[in-house]
């Protein structure tokens, strides 16, 4: 069962709540070498919101030659870095620019710094131990990274809020002399050495660098697709019919068309999916990529994995997650509509299986809290099973309770429900304000929210014909 999780790990999504506040822009030029494992980084980051405790994220691997206030006044900074940055996922570093009054923020700021990455060149003698979503991974012929976790670019932390700004607008000359194709995230995909890229809508900065053919069918980009054309053509009929059935029952259109990287690991044995809208990126070696989807032995493992990434478009991205509970709620409800596709286009004996194994896998490891109890985001594997087995089991239950049709309405109330925090109270009022039931309410919190027998109760609900 442990497997089946970390096939899925994705990071605690604490992301902006709000898509109305001008996101940062960031521009400048950037130059990378697949072969020597090289960034060289020249960048500004503009329009900086006021925040009045922060950090200015910057992965450990990333040296720095300055930091440079370019307004209100041009002058090089003296920077320090806190110890302090507890909900980083370890692959950065957590600067600010001190004062006689603790910290100052100037409304632009020059990022002038280079780094150096090992390069895994094969699987033989030159690779890793471990590959994971914020690795800055080289390997032969590509580069694969991300903004969230591995901040190889500039990101803003606002303490109080929790509020991550990883999603910039921008406007980058990027060069990589021995690439042949470039990929930023928010962009199609181009065949070039050196081109500058533009998004006036706030992205996260994922790269995908290096020397590989891409697709596009049915408004799917496929880059370095593994699969045949044909085998293309069907997978990009598979996705349109998963975000369609997820915006008739939300009502909520699916945002812009979805790009999908397969991409080797820089380890051995790693596989997994991760999202960082609209690109999706699959790791994995032969059985672990996109061939799965074709393989009658496990497309219908794998096909619940696409459409739990799908789903990230809404509980991740259309409305972001922070808080002790917002890993749990993005993950889950994310791993709730993957069931719901599961059960109604996959068949139901596919559903009642993925169902049966969450609540072995619970049975056999119980987990000791419950949301309402929940202080602090859970560790490591208690936080996987959380994420991808008890919230989507306790969401199985509620619908029971409710109705289909209400929790379809109380994920609309989620995702449409401006906030600061999606905490404990942002779940009950959320579902409070779709029920209008009191009563109802007062029983779903006591047997599924409020006790330490939410599993069990939640088990014999769903065992109930």
């Amino acid at each position: 069962m442990k497997s089946l999780l970390s096939f899925l790990l994705i990071s605690l999504l604490s992301l902006p709540i709000t898509a109305q506040e001008k996101a940062p822009l960031l521009t400048g030029k950037v130059a990378i070498s697949i072969k020597e494992g090289t960034f060289d980084c020249d960048l500004t980051l503009s329009d900086i919101p006021y925040i009045r405790d922060y950090y200015i994220r910057l992965n450990s691997g990333m040296n720095p030659l300055h930091f440079r206030s370019k307004k209100p006044n041009d002058m090089v900074l003296s920077y320090d870095k806190s110890q302090s940055d507890s909900t980083s996922s370890g692959e950065s570093l957590a600067y600010f620019f001190p004062n006689k009054s603790g910290k100052f923020l100037p409304e632009s700021v020059q990022f002038k710094y280079v780094g150096k990455f090992p390069v895994a060149k094969d699987t033989l003698e030159n690779y890793t131990k471990d590959d994971w979503r914020g690795n800055i991974a080289f390997n032969a012929n590509s580069l694969r990274v991300e903004g969230t976790q591995s901040a190889w670019y500039p990101v803003l932390y606002d303490i109080r809020k929790d509020k991550r700004y990883e999603e910039v607008r921008y406007d980058i000359e990027f060069t990589c002399k021995d690439c042949s194709t470039l990929y930023v995230n928010g962009n199609a995909p181009v065949k070039t050495s050196s081109m500058c890229f533009k998004s006036d809508t706030p992205l996260e900065l994922t790269l995908f660098f290096g020397n590989y053919d891409f697709s596009n069918i049915g408004n799917t980009y496929i880059l370095n697709p593994q699969i045949s054309e044909a085998q293309i053509k069907e997978f990009s009929e598979l996705i349109n019919t998963y975000k369609k059935f997820y915006a008739d029952k939300l009502g909520i259109p699916f945002g812009k068309p979805v790009t999908f990287v397969e991409t080797t690991p820089t380890s051995i044995k790693n596989g997994w999916l991760f999202v960082s809208y609209p690109t999706i990126i699959n790791v994995g070696w032969g059985e672990n990529g996109l061939k799965s989807l074709f393989n009658p032995k496990t497309q219908n493992w794998f096909r619940p994995f696409i459409a739990h990434e799908l789903g990230h478009y809404y509980f991740g991205t259309y409305k972001q997650f922070n808080s002790e509970l917002g890993g749990l709620l993005s993950e889950g409800f994310s791993e709730y509509l993957s069931l719901k596709v599961t059960k109604d286009i996959l068949g139901k004996d596919i559903y009642d299986k993925k169902i049966k194994e969450k609540i072995e896998g619970l049975t056999e490891e119980p987990l000791l809290g419950y949301f309402s109890s929940i202080q602090t985001k859970p560790e490591d594997d208690d936080y996987l099973s959380y994420a991808y087995d008890y919230t989507p089991v306790i969401l199985a239950a509620i619908e029971k309770e409710i109705g289909e049709k209400q929790m379809w309405n109380w994920m609309n109330t989620m995702l449409k429900t401006p906030t600061t925090f999606t905490n404990y109270e942002f779940l009950t009022s959320t579902l409070e304000k779709t029920l209008s039931n009191s009563r109802l309410l007062k029983q779903i919190k006591s047997q599924y929210f409020e006790t330490e027998k939410s599993f069990e109760n939640a088990v014999k609900t769903i065992e109930k014909q």
